[in-house]
């Protein structure tokens, strides 16, 4: 487990204790006699005393703290929201939750309710359960402690430069109180329902797999859209769902987690789309692409105005190959003669014929994949997947070879926690970082690109090996088994990966970064 940071530890701890009889509130500030000062000397809420002229800090406390708690996963939310008595559902219950037991004056009492009604909540909000079941015992274990390290990791972490609660109200006051963003990151991608299947091995044919189920909101458009969004860039996701209540799900998860819904479209008479995710107890997984042709993308849906001037004036387009061959066709076009996005693309899922888009590839800043992913995009059919090569390195440098001569600007070969870059400027071979501790992980890419992104947006777009080490660092930082989406980690976390990496590593890593491509 990575180690805390000591004041985030101080602040959980508070916050643990400030939850017991009728959790937070500005009279409990008042007379607790719990040492909270290491709560009031958060940069955030002496800022925001300042901002608003309070000379007691505890009485910014209770809104600082609701503010940053919408900005966790729901089921972790809902936790920091009932233990502390926040009163999130008072705004948000629609008459449907019993606020006197949630927010009873007993701790006991409101972990009963939470439990009781942990999946109804759920519902009610468009999210998904995680865990899918919850007793008041377990709650008062983990859970809880894994809700408030990362309501104190955010709030340790926040430098208070957001704007006040006023000036914004229910979900969006999470947008108006986190820092200014990183820019603008558009994703052209799928949003999906993901069914879960977590085994105890890949299944084969003669070799049928043991395990359970799920169901998770994801695709690969939505889990970078997540991850960009978590690392502060203002995101906006460009997708389609069904006009059902799987749909309505997707939206009301994206707008929790501050990704923009403007051009969602909603399919109507259509279902949401399903894919599936089978992932095993080292992490290593599979997945089946879901084939709604009636709910993707068009042509005619990229063509107005709004949505050409959202594409262009990104400071980077995020573009998966889960469209027909029109549709990414007419975005690579577009991009082509719009030179202000850096163009991330990621080489899955495998199209039928990649040939259509060759003309393109030197309009890709980072062409980000697996082996087999980037292999395909050569030979359609899979004939060019390394038969005949007996050294893993001849094939790796033979695949990059010939994607780098069709233009592509860099190549990240991301599989197993590993990356390969390939680019004019850098040269670098990474292993896994410390704290990986399965062999894979299905939102490791995600992950990566978002990360990267966040680098090369705070050093004006120009790519160092330094910015790849800790975008490598953000696919240990996700790990997960099938909780993709809500496992894109924030800034805090890949920082903490990052240092321990560069500790234990030093440079050997890197090789010289104004080397000549492969």
């Amino acid at each position: 487990m990575t180690a805390q940071e000591p004041g985030t530890v101080a602040v959980r701890n508070i916050l643990t204790r400030l939850c017991k009889r009728s959790g937070l509130s500005a009279e409990r500030l008042r007379t607790t006699e719990i040492d909270i000062s290491p709560l009031l000397e958060l940069p955030v809420i002496r800022r925001r005393a300042h901002r608003e002229g309070v000379l007691d800090p505890r009485l910014v406390v209770g809104p600082v703290i609701r503010e940053h708690a919408e900005k966790l996963p729901p089921s972790t939310h809902f936790i920091v929201d009932a233990a502390l008595s926040l009163g999130w559902w008072r705004e948000h219950g629609a008459g449907e939750v019993d606020l006197d037991r949630l927010y009873a004056a007993d701790l006991g009492e409101r972990r009963v309710y939470l439990a009781e009604n942990w999946a109804r909540l759920h519902e009610l909000a468009g999210a998904t359960p995680e865990p899918a079941e919850l007793t008041a015992r377990h709650l008062r274990t983990s859970p809880e402690h894994r809700a408030f390290t990362e309501l104190a990791a955010l709030l340790h972490v926040d430098p208070g430069y957001g704007r006040s609660r006023s000036s914004a109200s229910g979900l969006d006051s999470a947008v108006a109180a986190a820092a200014p963003a990183r820019g603008e990151v558009v994703v052209l991608g799928d949003a999906v329902i993901d069914h879960i299947y977590r085994t105890d091995h890949l299944p084969g044919e003669s070799s049928p797999a043991r395990g359970g189920f799920t169901e998770k909101i994801g695709g690969k458009g939505l889990n970078r859209a997540v991850a960009a969004a978590r690392l502060g860039f203002r995101t906006e996701l460009i997708a389609t769902v069904g006009d059902d209540h799987a749909g309505r799900r997707i939206g009301a998860y994206l707008h929790r987690h501050r990704v923009g819904v403007r051009h969602l479209k909603t399919v109507a008479g259509e279902p949401t789309p399903v894919g599936a995710v089978i992932v095993t107890v080292t992490g290593s997984f599979a997945t089946i692409e879901h084939d709604a042709d009636a709910v993707r993308l068009t042509v005619e849906d990229l063509c107005s105005a709004e949505v050409l001037d959202t594409l262009t004036g990104a400071d980077a387009v995020f573009l998966t190959l889960e469209h027909s061959t029109s549709v990414l066709e007419h975005v690579l076009r577009t991009l082509r003669d719009a030179p202000r996005p850096r163009l991330f693309v990621h080489a899955g899922p495998p199209v039928p014929a990649p040939q259509y888009f060759y003309e393109f590839f030197d309009r890709i800043d980072y062409l980000v994949g697996s082996r087999r992913e980037l292999a395909v995009l050569l030979a359609p059919g899979a004939d060019f997947t390394g038969e005949g090569y007996d050294d893993q390195e001849v094939f790796d440098a033979e695949v990059i070879a010939r994607l780098r001569a069709l233009g592509v600007g860099c190549v990240c070969v991301v599989e197993h926690f590993r990356c390969l870059v390939r680019s004019a400027r850098v040269r670098l071979d990474l292993g896994p970082a410390l704290a990986v501790r399965v062999t894979d992980s299905p939102g490791a890419a995600a992950a990566f690109t978002a990360a990267l992104a966040y680098r090369l947006a705070g050093h004006d777009w120009v790519a160092e090996p330094a910015d790849f080490r800790w975008a490598s660092a953000a696919m240990a930082a996700a790990q997960s088994f099938g909780d993709i989406p809500d496992a894109m980690p924030v800034v805090e976390r890949i920082d903490r990966i990052a240092a321990a990496a560069a500790a234990s590593q030093g440079d050997s890593d890197v090789t010289d970064a104004s080397s000549a491509s492969v």
